[in-house]
């Protein structure tokens, strides 16, 4: 008999929590999973971008979220409890939104699901962990705070790829003239696109073939504002739809405009041949609750990464699979707009640049990290991610 699980936040193409349930639900499929996966909220179509065949397995989970959906209608803002296995997507402060038409769901057991970016946590955020039979964290830097803080219930899962899209294969050869490098993920201080602007406009400078290649887009631009407060780059500019105007930003940052291409919101099962053609990838965020799911993506597609020696990404940094920034500074409390953030890393400017150099200097070099990185990188499936989430669900029933 199949277990009967809920995923409990969004499933959707285009950001890194849709794609977690999505790649979960898709591992869950298999008649041989041991695990019927419903969606406690809604699944928009156009927000699911993936095959046919991928499509048709989707649909006996589509179906079960469906039906939730419907029993949940009828209990519109009561608590209801389900004979289910209901996997909680927490914030921040340990909180979870409420569910569907504001009922608020009971699992046996409820496992909260975590990647916490802020490590300062104050007795009612750990009073609200420890009400959670699990807490299961996205890197080892979350699960350290939180054992730190005598929150033991804890186990560490790593997200996953999908290694029959995000893997090494022959380039196209697109803009083959060009030296591409690659920035994604939401525009927030915590993201530092701030630090990738004022990195790549020093290095453009002197390379006049470099251009830059983003995927910033998220269904929160308003985040994008606290990038002004760091200082390190020029003030964003924004349309007059009060979206961010990511060609203007970039002149206003000395970029050529033949030196800046902005991708829009590309579906998750899109990326890998854009990945592919990159001649670098570069994170310099300060904080990753998670592993940095798009560095993943990256580096599972044998793009030479210049990752930030922070946080969550010290779970992808092994030897030189990778470019590390290691100077890593505090981040200032008005910049982080939360006070001083113990465990936050600053990277300089100045690494950014001279990696940058680096793999511009030297392909072969970039090359093998590449390499290494992609070899790495084949052992974090979603297979994988989603069987360890299996048997911790199992040990808990």
């Amino acid at each position: 008999m199949r277990r009967p699980v809920v995923i409990h936040w969004g499933i959707s193409s285009f950001f890194g929590w849709g794609v977690y349930g999505l790649n979960l639900a898709l591992n869950w499929a298999r008649a041989d999973s041991g695990i019927e996966a419903r969606a406690a909220f809604p699944i928009p179509p156009d927000q699911i971008v993936i095959d046919p065949l991928r499509r048709a397995t989707l649909r006996p989970f589509e179906l079960q979220s469906r039906r939730l959906a419907e029993q949940l209608k009828e209990r519109q803002g009561q608590q209801v409890n389900v004979e289910a296995a209901v996997l909680m997507a927490l914030g921040n402060d340990f909180g979870a939104s409420r569910g569907p038409y504001e009922t608020e769901i009971r699992g046996k057991p409820g496992i909260g699901v975590v990647f916490f970016e802020l490590p300062q946590l104050d007795e009612a955020s750990l009073e609200r962990a420890r009400a959670f039979p699990l807490i299961v964290c996205g890197s080892t830097w979350n699960a350290e705070i939180l054992k730190a803080h005598g929150v033991t219930q804890v186990e560490t899962v790593i997200q996953g790829i999908d290694p029959s899209l995000f893997h090494p294969a022959s380039r196209q050869g697109i803009l083959s003239d060009r030296f591409m490098v690659f920035s994604g993920g939401k525009l927030e201080l915590r993201k530092g696109q701030d630090l990738v602007m004022a990195g790549f406009a020093r290095f453009a400078r002197r390379h006049p073939e470099a251009l830059l290649v983003t995927a910033w887009h998220s269904p929160w631009p308003q985040l994008a504002r606290s990038l002004d407060r760091s200082g390190k780059a020029a003030p964003l500019v924004f349309g007059e739809n009060g979206k961010l105007d990511g060609a203007a930003w970039a002149r206003e940052n000395g970029l050529q405009d033949n030196q800046y291409i902005d991708l829009g919101a590309i579906p998750n099962a899109l990326m890998p041949p854009i990945l592919r053609e990159m001649d670098v990838a570069l994170f310099p965020n300060r904080s990753e609750g998670g592993t940095n799911l798009v560095a993943m993506e990256a580096m599972a597609c044998g793009v030479p990464t210049i990752l930030s020696a922070n946080t969550g990404h010290l779970d992808l940094i092994d030897g030189d699979n990778c470019y590390a920034l290691t100077d890593q500074a505090a981040v200032a409390g008005e910049g982080a707009g939360v006070g001083d953030v113990a465990g936050w890393g600053e990277s300089s400017v100045d690494e950014i640049e001279d990696n940058l150099e680096r793999a511009w200097r030297d392909r072969n070099e970039a090359r093998r990290r590449g390499e290494r990185g992609a070899a790495k990188l084949a052992g974090y499936s979603w297979a994988r991610t989603a069987d360890h989430m299996k048997r911790i669900i199992q040990k808990m029933s």
